[in-house]
């Protein structure tokens, strides 16, 4: 039987990512005994074909998953737009034995290509009455079986949660902005930064919170009349509370309630007639579709991809879109995702700000009063006297994004009515009495700053200590904690709450959040750090990549990561690895050998470099350096071996706009939790997790319900059934079968 054929295009606007999943469409196809196509320069190379469009092999796609923009080119076709051009684009597939076809773009290339498919059959026949294709050509390709992958960093598709290059552009605009405040601070000086989406304000909206802005605008939900006193009047409130620069963040599609464009050039005469000062425009443009894609845009597009293409394989099902939906991949029906998301505009248009907003899904809702509360200059409580006293402390191993957890709880405390306080070097801070007052101001700049302000120490005092640490809550006036960290810091919870029978001090409600790069943590899917860790190590192995380009080299990685290897496995996909080991698979001597051979076959077949992840528990006694030794001494002087353990780098760095965000979603969570308690008197012990993209509380008490004490792993570990997808996008001699992903949502 002739193999299937499938092609894959981009089209419209490029974005970070879109080479992750041409390479990973390639390559499943391949895997799957189907030959696969590439459409060159979008609808054009369609409608024009010959050589633009081009059979692809495995090495067509080497060493693209780290390029930005997209390399089979894209580019927007008014030939396609006409019918004439459609059948020109028929017949250049069909002639070629292609009836699957994978579009990567916004909402016009999918709308294009469905009404490709929805013409197929007529113009098929068109096509048969001119002779420029017989019957049984027409007959064997009777329609058009197509899916979308959505390739836009303004992330305005509704019904997905991200689109493919979002996070990147996200990491562009991050970057300006914390350049951009430091000499903002330096001149005492105003900003107006604008930032991309035409119809939808993801990125400006979550730039700002991220990025710890003053003033936002976005499309769905346009500024009351009058605006511009109150951004006056709130820029004039942080300059007496001490501020010394104001970030005012604009999404290119902004308007006014009357419809009337809000433009960067607008805002600045505003600013500069209201507030007596110059102010400065910054229009970020075309670099935030440019650049590397993040560690996200590289592993969920390759999953993207891999997904677009077994399922478009295997079954002639309706058009769909593959998009992500609550930390899961769903199939979305495309006309349907696509007249849903052009439905936001005509919202806008109408007046119908509450529908627009609620189009962009719950969280973009939650979102937009979260930062109201925590871009005021001043606390917004009008609470005169104190509700109770909160207090904050670290407990574990540094966490990218922890800093950025205590402004968020600082500030949303403050907002209900409470102060606040950190106790400085965890717990052994608490037993010293090592409390400090932590002000709306205090924490102004840390949203994002690396590192733990407040220190932290994984250590657990002893039952003696626990005495030292209830008088101090008892002297301090403590009335509930929050512990931010990782496994230390919910043990060092329960342990507190056992301590409830001797001493009262710890009847107070307590709640952990979690922060660890390790990601083990019980009903919790993304811990604060985790992000920033895996974005660290794909820097670092693509220098290690790079640093090998010019000999014959394997390398042996590690990760962190201890009994959990999330961070090794998702390191090992977004930056193409041929080979990963985690603790919870192990590795054997038998796995070993079979590892050994293949690799040394790999090399003898051309292959220049070959990387290699191991998570650093994974296995006690084949360590990084043991398993550097093995694969040099069978190969005999093939090939060069290294070794490069990342290790701490891992814990530093700013922590990227995911952590920064997720930060801010979990403790608004937790915060309104103690309050609750508070109110109603109660002293639960409680943790936050986020699962299926739901945060919710949970009592400690049924932590191991989702947690197994005897492999310090949580029961469900979403991400561990994606390890063969690794195996399927790097190793062209594979013998597994490609198979829906376990977190696909149909």
């Amino acid at each position: 039987m002739e193999p299937v054929k499938i092609a894959v295009l981009t089209s419209g606007g490029d974005a970070q990512g879109m080479n992750a999943i041409v390479r990973s469409v390639v390559r499943t196809a391949l895997h799957e005994g189907a030959r696969p196509f590439a459409v060159r320069e979008g609808w054009k190379g369609a409608v024009e074909g010959g050589d633009l469009i081009q059979e692809m092999s495995w090495s067509d796609v080497s060493d693209i998953l780290h390029r930005g923009g997209t390399i089979i080119g894209t580019a927007r076709s008014d030939r396609f737009r006409e019918r004439d051009g459609m059948r020109d684009a028929v017949k250049n597939f069909i002639t070629r034995g292609i009836d699957r076809l994978i579009s990567i773009g916004g909402d016009g290339t999918l709308t294009g290509t469905n009404e490709l498919a929805t013409e197929w059959p007529s113009l098929v026949e068109e096509l048969v009455a001119s002779g420029e294709i017989t019957r049984d050509v027409a007959d064997a390709h009777p329609r058009l079986y197509i899916a979308g992958v959505v390739g836009s960093i303004d992330n305005d598709l509704v019904g997905s949660d991200m689109t493919v290059g979002a996070d990147s552009a996200l990491h562009r605009i991050i970057d300006a902005i914390d350049a951009i405040s430091s000499t903002a601070e330096s001149h005492r000086r105003s900003f107006v930064i604008e930032v991309m989406g035409r119809h939808c304000g993801y990125l400006a909206l979550m730039s700002a919170i991220a990025g710890g802005c003053d003033y936002v605008f976005v499309p769905e939900q346009p500024p009351a009349d009058g605006w511009e006193e109150d951004m006056c009047r709130a820029l004039k409130q942080g300059r007496e509370a001490g501020r010394r620069d104001s970030i005012i963040i604009l999404a290119e599609g902004a308007t006014d309630r009357q419809g009337e464009p809000i433009t960067a050039d607008r805002v600045k005469t505003v600013l500069e007639e209201g507030l007596g000062e110059s102010a400065r425009v910054t229009l970020l443009g075309h670099v935030q579709r440019g650049g590397a894609p993040s560690a996200y845009d590289r592993w969920m597009p390759t999953l993207l991809g891999y997904t677009a293409a077994v399922e478009l394989l295997k079954s002639d099902s309706e058009p769909f879109i593959v998009g992500t939906s609550r930390n899961r991949i769903k199939k979305l029906p495309l006309m349907k995702a696509v007249e849903d998301t052009r439905a936001v505009k005509k919202y806008t248009a109408t007046g119908d700000y509450e529908s627009a907003v609620a189009s962009r899904g719950s969280s973009y809702g939650e979102m937009l009063q979260v930062f109201d509360t925590m871009a005021s200059a001043v606390p917004t409580s009008t609470v005169t006297k104190p509700k109770g006293k909160i207090a904050l402390m670290h407990v574990g191993g540094l966490a990218p994004g922890m800093n950025s957890t205590v402004r968020a709880a600082v500030r949303l405390g403050i907002d209900r009515g409470y102060e606040m306080v950190g106790i400085k070097g965890g717990l052994p801070g608490l037993v010293e009495g090592d409390v400090v007052p932590l002000s709306w101001s205090d924490v102004d700049s840390w949203s994002g700053l690396g590192g733990a302000q407040l220190g932290t120490r994984r250590r657990i005092p002893e039952i003696d200590e626990f005495y030292a640490m209830g008088r101090t809550i008892e002297d301090e006036g403590i009335n509930a904690i929050m512990i931010i960290g990782g496994l230390n810091g919910y043990e060092a919870a329960i342990k507190m709450k056992e301590e409830r029978e001797r001493f009262a001090a710890f009847r107070i409600p307590i709640i952990a959040v979690p922060a660890s790069l390790d990601n083990n943590l019980p009903a919790n899917e993304l811990s604060i750090g985790a992000d920033t860790a895996l974005n660290t190590n794909v820097i670092a192995l693509n220098q290690i990549k790079q640093s090998a380009s010019a000999s014959r080299r394997c390398f042996v990685t590690e990760t962190m990561g201890r009994n959990s290897g999330y961070l090794a496995l998702m390191s090992a996909i977004a930056s193409g690895a041929e080979q990963v080991y985690l603790a919870e698979t192990g590795i054997t001597l038998a796995q070993l050998s079979a590892d050994t051979d293949k690799m040394i076959g790999a090399f003898e077949r051309g292959r220049s470099l070959y990387l290699v992840v191991r998570n650093e528990y994974a296995s006690e006694h084949y360590t990084t350096d043991f398993l550097a030794r093995i694969f040099e001494e069978e190969g005999a002087g093939l090939f060069d071996v290294r070794q490069s353990v990342i290790g701490h780098m891992q814990q530093g760095g700013n922590p990227t706009p995911f952590d920064r965000l997720l930060a801010v979603r979990l403790v608004n969570v937790g915060i309104a939790a103690l309050d609750e308690y508070l109110s109603q008197g109660k002293d639960k012990c409680a943790f936050v997790g986020m699962k299926e993209g739901e945060i919710s509380v949970r009592p400690l008490s049924h932590m191991e319900e989702y947690w197994d004490p005897e492999t310090r792993l949580p029961t469900d570990q979403w991400w561990l059934g994606l390890k063969d997808v690794t195996y399927m996008v790097s190793d062209p001699e594979f013998k597994g079968k490609a198979e829906s992903l376990p977190i696909l949502i149909d």
